[in-house]
């Protein structure tokens, strides 16, 4: 009780912060009705059909990008509606993309009301979600109305892990709710458990990444990409993805320097955010190089199909939103950002998926145990800085060998490591076969016994 009304009155004096963000920040600004307020009844029958759901939750485009196969496989185990939301626009742009309009919505903020609201609306009879959207309010508010919330591709690093330590009594009973935990690895499970979940609750079924990461080139999506980019037999193409700022003028700089020993050699720019956007354009130009926009060509290129590509440009920059796991499909060789600084790292999974020479920076924290396998697998170079940054392309140039061996390694470790969404969706569907009974209270109470029996303290 103490720790929800301190978490309450906590999020009460934060709420102008929320809300100026929200207002200045282009990538929280939509859906502001259903993250104050919540979903209607009416909101939730377009939704739903007027039928009870599986709630799941994606924050932005990289859960989001999570969710296809998971959704595709346990709509086939179950006959329940299955609904998504997010927090963010590009995260919603995506989901509709993947689902569709009419079952996709903006995630309530944690305000009592906005949740409970939700909640009573929706009905739903599992909450899923994904890696580690801990909401209070949320959760306990669905435990309370009989809604399981359940973890999948559950990720807890040692540094987290810390900081909600930092907080047991506000945190533990938050962990202590979670009905089950699908872990990416052991690490996350020791330290979901070291958070206050309960052991029997927690299960290591893999990263729903390797899954995920796609290893055919001769798709559509990634052909039609090389096209537009006049990428020829002779091109090295090497894109720099996910980059946060600072990690831009450092491949630029390494470009301007790799580009006189290897005029083959071709950079493409995807900053995580859209937000900077125009700023790594500015980067581009100021430092004398010819750009090209992804976003300028698309709208140009009905009038100039072959417009805005490497045929007269060195540098394009993929200012659009959910394309860069099929540019990662068209390079030879990948560095991937987020790791030169402090964000922790992005997702490594994809270019070795393609089998690119993949490389990133020193912190790599949120993706530790993936990053770790890479390595020892001689499946991915870490990079210190921007001299072996240099160095490292430089090599994957001048020996092919050395690139190509990389991208085996890396794409059999892919291989070798699937199977987490059929793992993930044995449990949920076990979870989910009693919670179909049209009598929701035989099905909640047959849902529970169920759960007793499997977990015994």
């Amino acid at each position: 009780m103490l720790a929800n009304l301190l978490y309450t009155t906590a999020l009460m004096l934060l709420s102008p912060v929320i809300l100026y963000r929200m207002v200045r920040h282009g990538r929280y600004r939509r859906g502001v009705r259903q993250k104050l307020w919540g979903l209607s009844s009416a909101d939730a029958t377009t939704i739903t059909g007027g039928r009870r759901c599986v709630w799941v939750h994606a924050v932005s485009v990289g859960e989001v990008n999570l969710l296809p196969r998971l959704i595709s496989e346990l709509e086939r185990a179950t006959t329940l509606p299955i609904v998504v939301s997010t927090s963010t626009d590009t995260g919603y742009d995506l989901a509709v993309q993947h689902f569709g309009s009419q079952r996709v919505f903006f995630c309530p903020l944690d305000f009592t009301w906005a949740v409970r609201r939700t909640l009573r609306a929706l009905d739903p009879v599992q909450l899923v979600l994904a890696e580690l959207e801990l909401w209070p309010n949320l959760i306990r508010i669905a435990a309370n109305q009989g809604c399981p919330a359940v973890i999948v591709n559950g990720r807890l690093s040692e540094r987290s892990c810390a900081g909600y330590q930092k907080f047991r009594r506000l945190t533990q009973p938050i962990f202590r709710r979670l009905h089950w935990v699908a872990c990416q690895d052991e690490t996350s499970r020791s330290n979901f458990a070291a958070c206050g979940t309960y052991p029997e609750r927690l299960e290591v079924t893999g990263s729903l990444k390797f899954d995920d990461a796609p290893e055919d080139r001769e798709v559509p999506e990634v052909i039609q990409r090389k096209v537009w980019a006049g990428v020829e037999a002779s091109h090295q193409v090497w894109v720099v993805g996910s980059t946060q700022e600072g990690e831009e003028q450092m491949a630029i700089a390494a470009f301007l320097e790799l580009r006189s020993r290897h005029p083959q050699l071709r950079l493409a720019l995807v900053p995580r955010h859209k937000e900077r956007f125009d700023r790594v354009a500015e980067l581009v130009t100021g430092a004398g190089l010819d750009l090209r926009r992804r976003s300028e060509a698309q709208r140009s290129e009905a009038q100039q199909p072959d417009s805005g590509n490497w045929r007269s440009s060195e540098v394009i920059l993929i200012d659009t939103i959910g394309e860069l796991r099929h540019w990662w499909g068209v390079a030879d060789i990948a560095t991937v950002g987020g790791s030169f600084g402090d964000r922790g790292g992005q997702n490594m999974l994809e270019p070795a998926g393609y089998g690119c020479a993949v490389s990133f920076g020193p912190n790599t924290r949120n993706f530790k145990e993936i990053a770790t396998r890479l390595i020892k697998a001689h499946a991915a170079k870490r990079l210190q800085d921007g001299e072996e940054m240099i160095s490292f392309v430089d090599r994957c140039v001048l020996e092919p060998s050395f690139a190509i061996s990389l991208g085996r390694a890396a794409q059999q470790l892919v291989r070798t490591h699937r199977g987490a969404v059929t793992k993930t969706v044995e449990t949920l569907q076990y979870e989910l076969h009693p919670l179909e009974s049209n009598d929701p209270v035989e099905a909640r109470t047959d849902q529970s016994s169920r759960h007793e029996s499997r977990y015994v303290a």
